[in-house]
């Protein structure tokens, strides 16, 4: 695994002086350890999608051992995805190469590399299209900006379309309302036609797909998890939670991200989900199916994304349960707010999602049934149903980061915010540009939170780590909050790189800080253990 350097030597490595060589010439990229994935392995491709005859390769391998008909295979899906999907034509036909896009990735900010930028990573698919299903490009070739399928085109495809989070910020400035990340989707399908794909994204969707969360974690190292956490809450709190797991006939199923009760620290923000339901003698189960609310299937193909969606549906259905209640993750929101009516839905065995505890209705929930925990937690709290004491996180100055999916494909804005604002008495914003619609990315989505990729994401990651350090030496800012599981995974280390002594959490870690439950014993800690303000002594 690559070293990645010091922040001082990553910035002054970025250039943003462009080559002198024409990109069309076919200059193959460079693979070195730290600027790709790891591949898939062959038996989780041929085990999800029947996929017979991959191998074991490399990146960095001249030879890609591709099928003799690699060709024809990518052409052929291509043709049938430009009939299927109406977006992908236009999104090819439409672009006018503005540059409007070009300064908007993190990815190209971070990286200087103009292949990084959203209209020229684009243009790598697009060119194929250009030369092989234009009749201009047929005749003309490179004079219409297209290019011949090689084996070095397939490889640029594989660097610069897994250095793309998928998170929609270029599409935000687009004037042609270019959906980047559809085409990054595409691209990536092209690719897994030929077992071209990576471990750290193939793994989780057979983890998901075989046991039901993308750690594989099986249905009694669930329960033991959910024991210890329960053993935790009842030592800060003194009281003792019920979590009924796979119980039929129970009015809310609940389904959150495996990162949220594997690893810190989405632990905490799991914690406090159990603690805000318990206090609310909430009617509801968890699935040790459905035990994974993630859905990397987004990052694979539609296919997969559709399988995976449709699990925690059935498990809905097989339960009984009258709608469902999401935790705090990205990509599920986009796959379900954007995608589940035409893939899955809708979901008309489901009742229009309504609180029990408030009584509202969440009528833009009826398609899909399914409700966001923070604008459930937002409803609660306008209607005076919790007891807060927000001085219990008098110790943390808080800021909130967007997360690219349940903001920029959701629209959840206010939601987190008024929750926050109710829960702390310290939050700043960070600069208008960098959040809401515009907000940068984490860095890491898209399936690219990976170890070996680490260098890359410090990279992309910069520019979010640049508005935060604003509010940071400007507000004191130590804790950056957000409502995404691949967000909690990988900003810590984004911190630590770039702006050392601010740490990260989920919203709803803070909730239950502030939450006073009845019958609770005088807290000394929060859900880390650490002295609430106060309590130091």
């Amino acid at each position: 695994m690559a070293q990645t350097p010091s922040p001082d030597n990553l910035v002054q490595s970025i250039d943003y002086t462009p080559p002198r060589k024409n990109w069309l010439d076919n200059v193959p990229p460079e693979f070195r350890l730290g600027n790709f994935s790891y591949p898939a392995k062959a038996g989780e491709l041929e085990s999800f999608f029947g996929y017979e005859g991959a191998k074991e390769w490399s990146p960095m391998d001249e030879d890609w051992q591709l099928p003799e008909n690699w060709q024809e295979i990518i052409y052929e899906g291509f043709r049938e995805r430009l009939e299927k999907y109406r977006s992908l034509k236009v999104f090819m036909d439409i672009c006018v190469r503005c540059g409007a896009c070009a300064d908007k990735c993190h990815y190209f900010i971070g990286s200087g590399d103009p292949k990084n930028m959203p209209v020229l990573r684009a243009e790598l698919l697009r060119s194929i299209y250009r030369k092989d299903f234009t009749t201009v490009g047929k005749i003309l070739g490179r004079l219409n900006g297209g290019r011949a399928l090689t084996q070095d085109v397939l490889k640029e495809w594989f660097m610069y379309f897994y250095q793309c989070t998928e998170c929609r910020r270029c599409s935000l400035f687009c004037p042609y309302g270019i959906d980047t990340a559809e085409i990054t989707m595409m691209a990536r399908e092209l690719m897994n036609l030929l077992g071209i794909q990576t471990n750290w994204i193939m793994g989780p969707v057979t983890n998901c797909f075989n046991v039901g969360n993308h750690l594989g974690i099986p249905p009694h190292t669930f329960k033991d998890i959910v024991d210890f956490m329960v053993d935790d809450i009842e030592d800060i709190t003194g009281k003792r939670i019920e979590v009924p797991l796979n119980k039929k006939g129970a009015d809310i199923l609940f389904v959150t991200p495996s990162g949220d009760y594997f690893a810190d620290p989405g632990t905490y923000t799991f914690m406090g989900y159990l603690m805000l339901f318990h206090e609310l003698g909430l009617d509801y189960t968890m699935s040790t199916y459905a035990a994974e609310g993630g859905n990397f299937g987004l990052f694979t193909s539609q296919e997969a994304m559709k399988r995976l969606n449709a699990k925690i549906y059935a498990e809905a259905e097989r339960l009984g349960v009258n709608w469902i209640l999401g935790g705090e993750c990205g990509h599920m929101w986009r796959v379900l707010h954007q995608y589940m009516d035409t893939m899955n839905g809708p979901a008309d065995f489901l009742s229009v999602p309504r609180n029990p505890i408030t009584g509202t209705v969440f009528h833009n929930a009826k398609s899909t049934g399914m409700v966001h925990i923070t604008e459930f937690t937002a409803d609660l709290i306008k209607n005076n149903v919790l007891t807060l004491d927000p001085s219990r996180n008098d110790n943390k100055v808080v800021t909130y980061h967007d997360s690219c999916n349940p903001s920029r494909g959701m629209g959840l804005l206010e939601e987190p915010r008024y929750v926050l604002n109710n829960v702390c008495n310290q939050f700043f914003e960070m600069p208008e540009q960098t959040i809401r619609e515009q907000t940068f990315c984490c860095g890491s989505g898209a399936g690219l939170n990976n170890d070996e990729f680490t260098e890359m994401r410090m990279r992309g990651g910069m520019p979010r780590a640049n508005a935060v350090k604003h509010v940071h030496d400007k507000h004191g800012v130590n804790m950056l909050s957000c409502v995404c599981a691949i967000d909690r995974a990988a900003l810590p280390p984004l911190m630590n790189y770039w702006v050392p002594g601010v740490d990260v959490t989920g919203v709803h870690e803070l909730v239950a800080n502030a939450l006073v439950m009845r019958g609770e014993k005088e807290r000394e800690t929060d859900l880390r253990g650490e002295p609430l303000p106060g309590k130091e002594d």
